[in-house]
């Protein structure tokens, strides 16, 4: 029984049942929940993407100081949850036409962009786009789209934040406008 239980998962790994997608949304606090909430994401971890110093601190990311970008990884099993459908919950938690980072995060160290893993990764980040500008037409979207390098996971206090601290987290996304902008941009 336990070989034929490890041949099955030897043949989904293979097939690539589990993958990751990583994004930039502004405050990684705030992209967690959106995705943990979806039937077959595995999880979503904060952390940081984009600089060259190896493991930066949230001090020097916070800071812009590291050329790092705030960003989440999400481990999704594509049998239960497609790519384009993580594609669309990104769209609609972000405000795709800030260029100056997301909502009263500003500074490149929370801008939006999409980071691909794979040439079917770009293809359908690069449509996605595509689909966006034509929503907004004359107008400028910011968001970009990059192949991922190394993505550091964030330090344990940021993991989850908004299950650890409800009240803080509601205060922050509540304050920050979050949720207000998001409305203007997509609509209830």
């Amino acid at each position: 029984m336990i070989a034929l239980i490890l041949f099955f998962l030897s043949i989904s790994s293979a097939y690539g049942a589990t993958q990751t997608a990583i994004f930039a949304g502004g405050c990684f606090w705030c992209m967690e929940p959106p995705y943990e909430k979806l039937i077959g994401v595995e999880s979503a971890i904060s952390g940081y993407i984009g600089g060259e110093k190896a493991n930066p601190t949230y001090e020097e990311v916070s800071s812009g100081s590291s050329g790092h970008i705030e960003a989440i990884k999400i481990t999704f099993d594509n049998t239960k949850i497609s790519y384009d459908k993580l594609l669309d919950v990104f769209w609609k938690n972000i405000d795709p036409l800030d260029t100056k980072g997301q909502f009263c995060d500003k500074g490149e160290q929370y801008t939006s962009g999409i980071f691909y893993q794979s040439e079917e990764q770009e293809k359908s980040a690069k449509a996605s786009l595509a689909k966006i500008k034509s929503k907004f037409k004359g107008k400028k979207v910011a968001t970009f789209i990059r192949e991922a390098k190394t993505f550091y996971d964030a330090e344990d206090y940021h993991q989850d934040y908004y299950k650890k601290n409800p009240v803080r987290y509601k205060f922050y996304r509540y304050n920050c406008g979050r949720d207000k902008r998001l409305e203007e941009v997509w609509g209830k």
